[in-house]
């Protein structure tokens, strides 16, 4: 044991070999803003997903949420067919499915359908949450509500289902079997960094509002990920916050909606997304503004060049392969702006390949 683990903290410290660019994408929530409607959102989705792709962003991804106000991507494969079909080479997919909520011959029917529709361009991301309250949880699984979930061997089921050797089972997902379908795992905690290195899987974690385990999880995922038929090597993905604008002031004011936002997640007082205001001294007491910078350790603020130099720092210091970004700004144009300068800065970052990586 000891020897293993000093041979991973060697390939952690080996010498540069070779420079290597990051992979970039879109987390989208289609938050719902204080004046408009779900429908608006999706339309904005689309002019968002479209521009990403003129910008080679990789993916855009949906995130499935219940029951809240503000997040209107509930019916995620809906959304990420919608977005599928007004694009043409981005990937699209989930970030993700919560498998407690979905039979995974289901999940596997829908996404076969979605990978049928667009070869080759269809992501499929696993979470182990609900993705709302336990209220929520319970109108949604119904009888199953108690029954015991295990995450690894619903994962498991769908693997199976998407194989070519699932031919002549009884239940087969038509379409879905055959099809070649990428399940990433997601996570925000250790646990899922253990299931998805076990598996040989690639992996996502949520460090956009949980940001705590990251290093933890990234430790685990690397020092324990056994080679599959699906990824000879670790492939980790971090999820951040980004409000980019062409000066740090206009930057900073477009923040104070990504932090009214996550401060209905911390008092439970859940609204639209709001407008900038100019202070936020105003709206949070000492307390709840420490608790909404906990979550938002990973929120990055600012120009062009400040994005650029703290990302920088951001992936030297973790090693990710890809970075995801999602951003809560109120004008659309600005939002669009903000996914524009951060491709503009990442384009321009090539960071250290470790050898062994």
């Amino acid at each position: 044991m000891l020897k293993k683990a000093a041979l991973h903290r060697k390939i952690e410290t080996m010498s540069i070999k070779q420079s290597k660019k990051i992979g970039y994408s879109v987390l989208d929530l289609a938050s719902v803003k204080e004046g408009h409607t779900p429908a608006d959102s999706f339309a904005n989705s689309m002019q968002l997903a479209k521009q990403a792709e003129k910008l080679g962003y990789t993916r855009y991804w949906f995130a499935e949420h219940h029951n809240m106000i503000n997040v209107a991507s509930s019916a995620t494969a809906v959304l990420i067919g919608h977005i599928a079909g007004g694009t043409s080479t981005i990937r699209v997919g989930s970030g993700g499915i919560m498998l407690p909520n979905h039979a995974p011959l289901i999940v596997a029917e829908q996404f076969g359908t979605l990978a049928s529709l667009y070869p080759g361009r269809i992501d499929l991301g696993l979470g182990r949450a609900p993705g709302t309250d336990q209220v929520t949880a319970m109108a949604i699984r119904g009888a199953n509500f108690n029954t015991p979930h295990n995450f690894p061997k619903d994962i498991q089921k769908l693997q199976h289902l998407f194989s070519d050797d699932n031919w002549d089972s009884k239940v087969r997902a038509i379409p879905g079997e055959g099809l070649d379908v990428p399940i990433w795992i997601l996570g925000s905690s250790t646990d899922s960094a253990r299931v998805a290195a076990a598996m040989g899987l690639p992996y996502a974690f949520a460090s956009h509002f949980a940001p705590a385990y990251l290093p933890e999880a990234i430790s685990i995922y690397r020092n324990n990920f056994q080679p599959s038929e699906h990824l000879d090597k670790p492939y980790m993905m971090a999820c951040v916050n980004v409000v980019a604008a062409d000066t740090e002031e206009e930057a900073e004011r477009l923040a104070t909606s990504v932090q009214q936002f996550f401060l209905g997640v911390v008092t439970g007082r859940r609204q639209l997304l709001q407008p900038p205001i100019d202070k936020m001294a105003n709206v949070w007491n000492i307390y709840e503004h420490e608790a909404v910078s906990q979550m938002l350790t990973y929120l990055f603020t600012g120009d062009k060049e400040k994005i650029k130099a703290e990302i920088q720092t951001f992936a030297e210091q973790t090693h990710i392969d890809e970075i995801m970004v999602t951003s809560h700004i109120f004008d659309e144009k600005a939002r669009i702006r903000s996914y524009e300068i951060f491709a503009e800065a990442l384009k321009e970052i090539e960071l250290p390949a470790v050898a062994g990586q």
